[in-house]
């Protein structure tokens, strides 16, 4: 296998777009809890709308429980609930610890939450003013980071790359701008693509949702961020953050033949009235996959066209459901990753764009041959005489008799039919000339 890794970057990023300089720090961000609905950027009737749909769900609940499920300041989800309780939407149905109540709805209050039902259904988490999220990715932005070669063998430490790659990319990971990864399948681009992101080496926040004029978009999708546990009971202030945020590791995100024009604009669900932020939204501070590059269902040429002005500008635009569109941060690592030859999939504006094209190349004889050394004893494999005797055997018969290239990743799959052939049999793992037979015929039946 081939990659990546960089000298030190020396030039200063190119700044985001479109983003507030204000949000622009050196102290890593970190949301700070709101002490009211105005420091959360909220307007009471959305806070109001939130808590009586949440009660219409739930039948009844304290006011410590509404304001921890909603993700809002206990405080000021009290004084609210008292102002609905002298306005007949809500009564105590019993009392609680500290002071506190357990609130229900009246008939009035249930036909008020009827009525949210019909604008949003959304309950959860309450959501964060776009101005604030773009601020949080102004201050967590990749341009600003400058991962050095040690950072890429961190990032890389679990594929064989060379030094010769290492050179290659680390630069153009440095750039945090878009680059191509081509070349035959089976040696790695994808590997390589998905262990970028690992170079920035930090987690970040993000909202579990935005709101727009009055749209809800959810943007934490669990599909794509992985969650990183905190300690929300913790009493330290430096500990305390917005509850509306998620700390996830920094996304990388993979697409490939389903991606669709669908998917990189909000996507508006009629039936709850809410909206699914786009791919390339879900992950900006990241990076994004275009995997098999030129096999999606929609025609290269399409996507390129939607993405030429975010990826020179840092900034895109999105329409909303009410015909409205908005500025938002396109602050990504873009990599698309193909089989196919770059000047055949684009034109020369685009590819302008678009600054790295980088070959990832069919591996030496000698980078085969360690490959086996490298994915070989996680297996089980002891790689003794025995074994170096069947590689040679299976280089020999199955790759110069026939005049078959070397992919980075056969010495894995061979190895594995090796391993499941042993364990059929109720062997130890070995190599050997008569399970390389088998594993090669079953294999390269029609390769």
């Amino acid at each position: 296998m081939t990659t990546l890794a960089a000298p030190p970057k020396n030039l200063q990023a190119e700044p985001s777009l479109g983003l507030p300089d204000s949000a622009k720090t050196d102290a890593p961000f970190i949301p700070q809890a709101p002490k009211n609905f105005q420091e959360a950027g909220l307007d009471p009737g959305i806070v109001e709308s939130l808590v009586l749909k949440y009660l219409a769900g739930i039948g009844s609940a304290t006011g410590a429980t509404i304001a921890a499920d909603l993700c809002l300041p206990a405080e000021s989800v009290v004084q609210l609930l008292a102002a609905l309780k002298q306005q007949q939407i809500v009564v105590y149905v019993g009392s609680a610890t500290m002071g506190d109540f357990t609130y229900t709805l009246t008939d009035a209050g249930r036909d008020r939450a009827r009525r949210f039902m019909l604008e949003s259904m959304y309950v959860g988490p309450a959501p964060v003013p776009l101005e604030q999220y773009i601020a949080s990715v102004r201050a967590q932005t990749i341009t600003t980071s400058s991962p050095h070669y040690e950072d890429l063998r961190r990032a890389f430490s679990d594929l064989l790359i060379t030094e010769e790659m290492f050179q290659i990319l680390g630069p153009a990971i440095n750039s945090g701008r878009g680059m191509f990864l081509y070349g035959y399948p089976g040696n790695g681009k994808t590997s390589i693509a998905e262990r970028i992101t690992r170079c920035f080496g930090d987690e970040i926040y993000i909202p579990h949702c935005l709101i727009v004029d009055g749209l809800v978009i959810k943007l934490f999708d669990a599909a794509n961020h992985q969650e990183i546990a905190v300690d929300r009971n913790s009493i330290l202030k430096k500990d305390k953050f917005d509850p509306r945020w998620v700390k996830i590791k920094r996304p990388t995100i993979v697409v490939g033949g389903e991606l669709t024009m669908e998917a990189l604009e909000v996507q508006y669900n009629a039936t709850s009235k809410t909206c699914e932020a786009p791919t390339q939204l879900k992950s900006n501070c990241g990076t994004l996959v275009i995997d098999d590059f030129g096999r999606q269902r929609m025609k290269p040429i399409e996507l390129l066209n939607r993405w030429i002005v975010p990826l020179e500008k840092r900034y895109d635009f999105l329409l909303l459901a009410n015909g409205k569109k908005v500025q938002v941060p396109f602050d990504q690592l873009i990599i698309f990753s193909t089989n196919l030859e770059p000047k055949d999939l684009c034109d020369e504006a685009f590819l302008r764009r678009i600054p790295y094209k980088i070959n990832v190349p069919d591996p030496s004889e000698t980078d085969f041959r360690r490959l086996f050394d490298f994915v070989g004893p996680p297996m089980g494999f002891e790689m003794n005489a025995e074994a170096k005797a069947a590689i040679d055997y299976l280089v020999e018969t199955y790759y110069r008799k026939v005049n078959r290239p070397f992919r980075c990743c056969q010495p894995r799959d061979l190895m594995l039919q090796v391993r499941n052939r042993c364990l059929y049999l109720g062997q130890p793992p070995k190599l050997s000339n008569e399970l390389f037979d088998y594993a090669a015929n079953v294999y390269f039946t029609v390769m």
